[in-house]
């Protein structure tokens, strides 16, 4: 049974065929989706479809890309969104230098306080890092990150970097960009990193895997992800599933 650690079926992508993919996940061995927060106007949205959807977990926070207007009054709402009963992680939040659309200094001081918001809910965090990694791990240490665990989604950094992910006691997210045929930094790290600190993932609807590379992404491509690691590891798909599935309820506590 595949776990999807990290998708978001709220995006509008997803507007013409939402309820068609999701009711078929279960027949086609999805058995749990945790659907990833980015903004403050997807959190209600986001509890809105797990609520409709057994299978459909959630979590709440603010991608740094959407923290240019953030105030503590929506720390409180995301508090107060927390208390649903799918919620299962603070983010995704964290630190995103590609573009200079919103100041470093804001990004972090938004990340430090959701890590806060993390502690105080007693939840794990979901770690969008893109161009900021020795920023991304300072404020993870500063932080105390280790005492609520987590997930570095969307891996795409060295083996080198990854072992400093592993020291927080964090879980790495792997999905459709190991397949890529110029992914050979991801593979060697997902080669080194012990299966039993990795989830299997999709950021749909984007980062598709080959052979579907620039389409629509869903998790019933997860399969592809999944005989990927299979083939690096050297074990059967099944036990990637098996395993993979297994680190991302214990990661969520489901």
């Amino acid at each position: 049974m595949l776990f999807d650690s990290h998708a978001h079926y709220n995006d509008s992508a997803f507007d013409d065929n939402r309820h068609e993919l999701l009711s078929k996940m279960q027949d086609n061995g999805v058995g749990y989706i945790l659907n990833a927060a980015d903004s403050m106007r997807s959190v209600e949205e986001i509890l809105d479809l797990s609520d409709k959807y057994s299978f459909l977990y959630a979590s709440v926070g603010v991608h740094p890309e959407e923290v240019g207007e953030l105030t503590e009054a929506d720390m409180e709402k995301l508090k107060r969104a927390a208390e649903h009963k799918k919620v299962r992680a603070v983010g995704e939040i964290g630190l995103d230098y590609h573009y200079d659309d919103v100041p470093k200094e804001l990004q972090k001081k938004w990340f430090a306080r959701q890590i806060d918001l993390a502690h105080e809910l007693g939840l794990p965090v979901i770690i969008h890092d893109r161009d900021a990694h020795s920023d991304c791990l300072e404020i993870l240490r500063e932080r105390h990150v280790e005492q609520v665990g987590g997930v570095m989604h969307c891996y795409s950094g060295s083996a080198e970097m990854a072992r400093e992910v592993l020291d927080l006691g964090f879980y790495l997210g792997f999905g459709g960009t190991l397949t890529f045929k110029n992914a050979k930094k991801v593979q060697k790290a997902a080669a080194a990193v012990p299966i039993e600190r990795i989830v299997l993932e999709t950021d749909c609807p984007y980062l598709a895997p080959e052979p579907y590379r620039g389409t629509q992404n869903s998790s019933l491509l997860m399969h592809f992800v999944a005989e990927k690691l299979a083939e690096i590891k050297g074990i059967s798909p099944q036990d990637v599933e098996e395993i993979t599935c297994r680190n991302a309820r214990n990661l969520y506590r489901i």
